[in-house]
Order: C-alpha cells, then structure tokens, then sequence
C-alpha cells in the first residue's frame, strides 16, 4: 500500500524547512535539509501521513454532512423520517431506500453492534484510502467499500466455515478465477491491495450481468446461479433486489440491509456518538519489491520490528515467507521503517541461511550461490506412520516436518489420512 512519493517528501521537507529556518538565507534552508537523515525522513513522512489520513476522515463527516445540533441523533429511538432524510442525503448510483427491514439493521448497528462498527471505523481509517483508490481506477462507486465491512469486518485473514478467505471473503474457485495466487506460501485472497483488484473485477462482471448495483452486490454474496434463480421464481417483472426478496437465500436478504447499515453507520456514526478505535495498525506504509526469498523473521530480528506488526500488514504470506524464487513480491512496512530497511537490507538478506534454512538444497549449495526450493508434495499418512519414518523416507528431518505442518512437537500424534507437506 504505498502512501508517499518523491512530490510528497519534497513538498514535506520544503514546508519543515520554512517553518525550521524562517528568515534565513536559501543556504541556510540547504544546510538544514542536508541535517535530515533517511530515517528523519520516513519519521516525518510517517507523522505528516498520520496526521492527514485522520484529519481527512475526520473531515469527510464534517463536510460531508455536518448534522451535529440534530438532537435526535444521540437517542436509540430515531424517528423514521429522520433516517429516512438522512439516507435520502447519501447520494449514490446504490440505491438505498429506508423501510422498516432496513430499520431493524440501523438500529442495531448503531447501539448494539455500536463496539463493532467503532473498530471498524478505525480499521477504515488504514483500508479504506487504499479501497476507495482502487474503486476509482475502475470505475466503480466507493459506496462499495462498505462490502469487504459486512464480509469479514475488515479482517484480511478472516476465513469462513466454507472456506471464504480475505477482506472480500473469496472463495478458492472464484479466486483463482479472478487471477488470485493460492499456494502454500501465498494466499493472494488475504493481501487487501491485490484482493480489492480482484473484487473489482468481480463487481463489474456482476454489475455488467443485472446492471443494478444491488442485484449485484446481491450476487456477490450467494452467487449468479441463486440470483437467477430468485428473478425466474418472482417473474418477469423483477429487475432490483427487492422485487426478489423473499425468493433469496435467508443470509442473503439481510445482505443489503446491512450494507446500506453499515453505509449509514460510516457516515452518520458522529450522530451517533461513536468514535473510531485507533486501529492495531500503523496508518502511514510504504511498499518495498523483494525478489529474493524471504522469512519475515530475517526483518524483525534485524530491525526489531514486532513480528506481529509483519504479520498484520503482510497478512497473504501464510508461513512468514516471502516466495520470492521466480518472480517478485511485495513486502510493507510501516514508513518509519523503510529506511532503516533499506540501509540495513545487505544484513537482512545475509540472514536467509539461519531463518531459511529448511529449505536450501545443500547438494547445490557453494560458496557464492544459494539455492532454495520451495517445491512441496502433499503426503498422507498411513496406518503405522511415524514422523521419524516419513522424514526417513523423503530424506528430510523429524523436524523439518514440524516446523513445515506447524505441529506442537516432534511427538505429535499422526491421524491417518492426514496431510503433510514435504518440502524438496
């Protein structure tokens, strides 16, 4: 996710260096910039982009719509008409009518659900800049950023019970489909930039199908095949979502109203009296391309960033490996990392041999050349199968195969037909 550019620093560095040496001469500005060192530099950055991404949330519901002296807005018992106007307000190629099916879902999200929708407030603040861009470069209203809301909770390593992954809680199949890299290593499902791309796609596939945004949004929660099948069921006359209402799914009917809830929740949360949660997250990232295999723990150990901190902005990365053999991955870090990254990288990459060991192959390893494979096969576990007898067997150790299955000890006990991966 990548927050800042060269304009950004200069425009960044220019205004530090009028406010530091006012009044001097334009050497004096030089010699001040001169004193700014990388790492000042991503500190600076990191705090001007902080300071801004909560100053232009805060001031999108200022701007937006500013109902602040509306006394009904800090009571559980709004009057209708006042939802009503207020969801009359959002304009938007979405529609969003009130009714009281709709009611029920306000209600709830903001006084019972109030906790929730303040952690996703502040979870907003980190994914929806990136959201809104990529909705933008394809077209597509930003009211949709409220889907990956009432999919996962803006959680990108949330997973289903059938198995829907992500922010956009994809489906294996319809991943792939939309150009999703699923491996051991990578689940593309789980990194949000390359995830929104693909829902992207999606959405316009699915607007291009019904062109109506809430039979589209409709169908990407139950899919085309219940969509269709709930237009034929209510007749020819069935062109939006609520003409086929009670012929979808039960999950499915509430899908609009939680969303057109959740819109309203976003917006009108002040109303309300919620107030975002300052998200786990740092707000200001840059984005680094690595082209060599990597553990994440080569990172933390060296510049002692906290390994969850790698995890939570790396979610697609499954076993803290960056894949990087033929092809290039990206890696974010929080801004004020960056440089410290990059003038330690030399260290960072040294590391490989200690944190990857596992998976060099040392009968092609020399003195300037190593060689990792990230090749598995998946084998299964037969009656009288032992972890010693499998490593033996494939040529590996006892506990390669722990640390590769992520099981508790060397004494784990097998089940047969279980899979493990076996990595040559």
């Amino acid at each position: 996710m990548k927050t800042t550019g060269t304009t950004l620093l200069l425009a960044l560095l220019c205004s530090l260096s009028i406010t530091t040496v006012r009044g001097g001469t334009e050497g004096d500005k030089n010699e001040t910039l001169a004193k700014y060192t990388p790492e000042i530099y991503d500190s600076l950055v990191s705090s001007w982009y902080s300071r801004n991404v909560v100053s232009s949330f805060d001031t999108f519901f200022n701007d937006f719509i500013d109902l602040s002296d509306d006394s009904t807005a800090v009571v559980s018992d709004v009057p209708d008409s006042v939802y009503s106007s207020r969801l009359k307000m959002l304009l938007s190629p979405i529609q969003l009518p009130y009714n009281q099916i709709i009611k029920r879902y306000l209600v709830v999200y903001t006084t019972t659900r109030k906790s929730t929708m303040e952690r996703i407030l502040g979870l907003s603040q980190y994914y929806f800049p990136m959201i809104e861009e990529e909705l933008c470069k394809a077209g597509l209203p930003l009211e949709l950023r409220m889907l990956p809301v009432i999919e996962s909770a803006l959680c990108p390593t949330a997973v289903s019970r059938a198995g829907a992954t992500g922010l956009w809680q994809f489906m294996y199949g319809t991943g792939r489909t939309y150009g999703l890299e699923i491996t051991s290593f990578v689940d593309q499902r789980r990194d949000p930039v390359i995830a929104t791309q693909a829902a992207c796609r999606y959405l316009k596939d699915l607007f291009d199908l019904y062109n109506d945004w809430t039979l589209a949004i409709a169908a990407y929660n139950c899919g085309p095949g219940n969509i269709n099948k709930a237009l034929k069921r209510a007749g020819g006359e069935a062109k939006s979502y609520w003409d086929i209402y009670p012929y979808l799914p039960r999950e499915t009917r509430g899908y609009i109203p939680s969303f057109i809830a959740a819109t309203y929740a976003y917006t009108f949360h002040k109303q309300h009296q919620m107030e975002p949660v300052s998200p786990p997250i740092p707000l200001s990232t840059d984005t680094i391309h690595i082209s060599r295999v990597m553990h994440l723990e080569q990172i933390t150990s060296t510049l002692e960033t906290p390994i969850e901190v790698l995890r939570s902005l790396n979610p697609q990365y499954k076993l803290d490996i960056i894949p990087a053999l033929d092809k290039t991955y990206t890696l974010t870090l929080p801004q004020y990392d960056v440089a410290r990254y990059l003038d330690r990288e030399a260290e960072i990459l040294a590391k490989d041999t200690l944190y990857l060991a596992q998976y060099l192959k040392p009968s092609n390893l020399d003195a300037t050349k190593k060689e990792f494979s990230l090749t598995s096969q998946t084998y299964r576990v037969k009656s009288g199968d032992t972890l010693g007898a499998i490593a033996r067997r494939h040529g590996v150790t006892v506990s390669q195969l722990v640390k590769w299955n992520r099981l508790k000890s060397s004494k784990a006990i097998l089940r047969i037909g279980q899979r493990l991966e076996i990595y040559r």
